[in-house]
C-alpha cells in the first residue's frame, strides 16, 4: 500500500472507510502504511579546504589510541570510557529502548490472564406469606485469553518503530563515546597549554624580580631615579597575578578532566609537554563515507525509520482490530435453603472492533505522525550539512595553523636573540636596562601565543577526528584501549 493511498482524504469518511474495510477483509494480511525509503541527499564530491585528492583512506579509520599517542592521555580516556556517567546514562537508555521493543512485540502474542472473586451476598426472596431473605456465598474463577490478529500490520509497524528507537539509542551511545574521547583529549591538551603558560610566566616573574632588585639597588645608591623601580614593580606584580590566575585555571581544568574520567577532582598526571606533542598525518577520506561513519547521522536515519513506522501505525488505527478470545471458568455457590453446587462455563469467539466516528482524532494523529516524518527528514539533512561544516572548519584550521606556528616560532627565536643582544649591550655599557626590559616584554607574550597555537593545532586534530566520525570501525565493546 503506497503513501498516495494514505493521503487520499476520501477514506476519512465512514462510507469510504467501510469499503476499505470490506476490501481489506478479502485478503489474509496486509501491512498498511508506507515502506521506508531512504531520502536522497546530494553531497559534494570533496570537502571544502581539502588539499589532498580524495581517496578511501581516512585517519578516522584508526582507533583513538593510534591518534592520541600520549600514554597519560590514553590512561585518562580509558578511565572515562569505564566510569563516565554520561556514558552510563546512554547505556541505561539503550536498555530502556530494548525493553520497549519487547513491549511492542508482546502485543502480537496471546494474552492470558485470570480472574478470581468471592464474597457473601444477602438478597430478598418473595415467600407465600411474606418476604424473606436468603444469604449466598459464592466464589468465581476464570481464565481468559485474547489474541489480536495483526491483519493490518499495526503491531509490526509499532515493533519496527521501537526497534528503530533502540538502534538510534545505540548510535547515541557511540556518539557519547566519541564525544567523551574528544572532550578528554581537548581538556588534556588545554591542561598542557596552561602548564606551558605557567612556566613562561614563572620565568618572566623570576626575570622581573632580578631586574627589580637591580633597579632598587641602583636607586638606593643614587645612580638612577625611582621610575625604573616603579615600572619594573608593576611588571613584576602583573606577572605574579597572572601566575595566580593560571594556577586557578589549571586546578579547574584538572577538576573538569577528573569528572569526565568519572572520578572526583584530583591531580592529573602529565605525559609529554605540549611542545613535544606530535600531530599525525590526517587524510580525510571520501565524502560519501562521512554518512556511514558519523554516529549522529546514523542516529538521524534510525529516527526517520521510526517516524515512517509510526505513520504506518497511525494508518492501521483506521482499520478494525480482529482477534480471538476464550474464557474458561467455574462458579461455586452455597446458600440457605439447600441451594449448593458448582457450575462451569466456557466461551470461544472472534472479535472485531473498529472506529466509526472519532471526531477527527485518528485523522489528527495521522497528520501529526506525517509531519514528524517530514521533520525527521529535515533533521537528517541538517545533520549532514553540519557534519560537512565541522569537517571543513577543522581542515581550514589545520592548514592555516601550521603557517601561524612557523611564523610564531620564527618570531620567538628572533625575540630571544634580541634579549641576548640587549643583555650583551647592557653588560658592555652601551645601553640601559630599559632596552633589556623592553625586549623581555615582547618575548614573553610571543611565547604565550606560540603555546596557544600549539594547543590549537592539537585541537584541530581532535576536531577533525570527531567530525569524521573517528573510531567508527570499533565495536561498542572495543573502545577501551587494549592492555
Amino acid at each position: 500500500m503506497t503513501e498516495a493511498n494514505l493521503t487520499n482524504r476520501s477514506f476519512r469518511f465512514p462510507a469510504a472507510r467501510g469499503l476499505v474495510v470490506l476490501l481489506a477483509l478479502s485478503c489474509t494480511a496486509c501491512v498498511v502504511g508506507p515502506d521506508y525509503q531512504k531520502p536522497e541527499v546530494a553531497t559534494p564530491g570533496e570537502f571544502r579546504n581539502q588539499i589532498t585528492p580524495a581517496d578511501a583512506t581516512s585517519f578516522a579509520d584508526l582507533p583513538w589510541w593510534q591518534v592520541f599517542n600520549d600514554p597519560q592521555l590514553q590512561s585518562l580516556i580509558n578511565e572515562g570510557l569505564s566510569n563516565n556517567q554520561d556514558l552510563a546514562i546512554a547505556v541505561s537508555r539503550i536498555e530502556q529502548a530494548r525493553a520497549m521493543v519487547g513491549v511492542a512485540r508482546s502485543e502480537g502474542q496471546p494474552q492470558v490472564g485470570y480472574d478470581v472473586s468471592g464474597g457473601v451476598e444477602k438478597t430478598f426472596v418473595p415467600e407465600p406469606d411474606d418476604i424473606g431473605t436468603t444469604q449466598f456465598f459464592g466464589i468465581r474463577g476464570a481464565l481468559n485469553a485474547a489474541w489480536e490478529l495483526d491483519v493490518w500490520g499495526r503491531i509490526k509497524r509499532s515493533t519496527e518503530a521501537a526497534r528503530a528507537n533502540l538502534f538510534a539509542q545505540e548510535e547515541v551511545r557511540r556518539g557519547v563515546m566519541l564525544t567523551l574521547v574528544s572532550d578528554i583529549a581537548s581538556g588534556y591538551f588545554r591542561l598542557l597549554s596552561l602548564d606551558r603558560e605557567l612556566a613562561i610566566q614563572e620565568e618572566s616573574n623570576t626575570s622581573y624580580k632580578k631586574i627589580l632588585d637591580l633597579f632598587t639597588l641602583r636607586f638606593q645608591a643614587g645612580k638612577d631615579s625611582k621610575l625604573p623601580v616603579e615600572r619594573t614593580q608593576a611588571l613584576y606584580d602583573q606577572s605574579t597575578a597572572r601566575i595566580s590566575d593560571l594556577k586557578i585555571e589549571i586546578a579547574q581544568q584538572e577538576n573538569a578532566l577528573s569528572v569526565l574520567a568519572g572520578g572526583y577532582p584530583h591531580a592529573i598526571q602529565r605525559g609529554a609537554p605540549i611542545t613535544e606533542q606530535m600531530v599525525p598525518q590526517m587524510p580525510v577520506g571520501l565524502t560519501t563515507d562521512l554518512l556511514r561513519r558519523r554516529p549522529d547521522i546514523r542516529q538521524r536515519e534510525q529516527e526517520m525509520i521510526r517516524a515512517n513506522a509510526e505513520v504506518g501505525v497511525a494508518v492501521a488505527n483506521f482499520y478494525p482490530r480482529i482477534g480471538l478470545s476464550a474464557l474458561l471458568g467455574g462458579i461455586g455457590v452455597n446458600a440457605q435453603h439447600g441451594i449448593d453446587g458448582t457450575f462451569g462455563f466456557w466461551n470461544l469467539g472472534a472479535d472485531i472492533a473498529g472506529p466509526i466516528f472519532t471526531g477527527g482524532r485518528l485523522e489528527s494523529i495521522y497528520d501529526n505522525r506525517k509531519a514528524f516524518w517530514d521533520e525527521s527528514i529535515a533533521q537528517y539533512r541538517k545533520t549532514i550539512q553540519i557534519a560537512f561544516q565541522e569537517t571543513s572548519n577543522a581542515l581550514v584550521a589545520q592548514q592555516n595553523l601550521g603557517a601561524r606556528r612557523s611564523a610564531l616560532e620564527s618570531q620567538v627565536a628572533a625575540l630571544r636573540r634580541s634579549v641576548d643582544m640587549a643583555l650583551l649591550r647592557y653588560d658592555n655599557g652601551r645601553s640601559s636596562y630599559f632596552e633589556v626590559l623592553e625586549s623581555q616584554q615582547q618575548l614573553y607574550p610571543a611565547e604565550d601565543a606560540l603555546a596557544r597555537v600549539q594547543q590549537d593545532q592539537l585541537q584541530a586534530m581532535v576536531d577533525l577526528y570527531k567530525a569524521l566520525g573517528g573510531g567508527w570501525k570499533l565495536a561498542d565493546t572495543d573502545w577501551s584501549r587494549p592492555g
